[in-house]
């Protein structure tokens, strides 16, 4: 994979367009909307509204050319069509269990604008993720946590 692409879950390219399509079509003519009133109230030298609206359009400008960006080099990966033979790749769900507190934990490989802990999405370039990929059912893999190196056995390799 060249680095021009960027991975993303089928789910996490919904996530972006979703956020593209409110950009453009609430979000962008509300600031341009903004923008006329503040106008139209006369001297823009010392007219807060204005300069607000304006930095808002700048920034609604800026998201939508990079989530454009971020789209159009997507590389977008449905995990239900992986057939990666067991192994750990991108967008596959890993049941592990902490070797030392046995406690399980799930996670899911994803991409960067994806990861949320509280999901359980592990970001691809996180320490436990970088562990992760290449391994199978049944390996123990070493993380790099704050407290020290915790091990953990991968449990179940899932394409969900």
């Amino acid at each position: 994979m060249n680095m021009s692409t960027v991975p993303l879950t089928k789910f996490g390219a919904e996530l972006l367009k979703q956020e593209l399509q409110r950009l453009k079509t609430k979000d962008r003519p509300d600031v341009i909307n903004a923008i006329s009133e503040a106008r139209a109230q006369g001297d823009l030298s010392e007219n807060a509204e204005y300069d607000a609206a304006k930095e808002r359009q700048s920034f609604i400008e800026g998201r939508i050319a990079e989530l454009d960006g971020k789209l159009s080099a997507a590389q977008i990966i449905d995990p239900t069509t992986l057939d990666a033979e067991g192994r750990v790749v991108f967008a596959s769900t890993v049941r592990l269990e902490d070797l030392e507190t046995s406690e399980k934990v799930t996670y899911q490989i994803v991409g960067e604008d994806e990861a949320d802990l509280k999901l359980n999405k592990v970001s691809i370039t996180s320490p436990i993720a970088r562990a992760l990929i290449g391994k199978y059912a049944g390996d123990v893999v070493g993380v790099k946590a704050p407290s020290g190196v915790r091990e953990y056995e991968i449990l179940e390799v899932l394409y969900i």
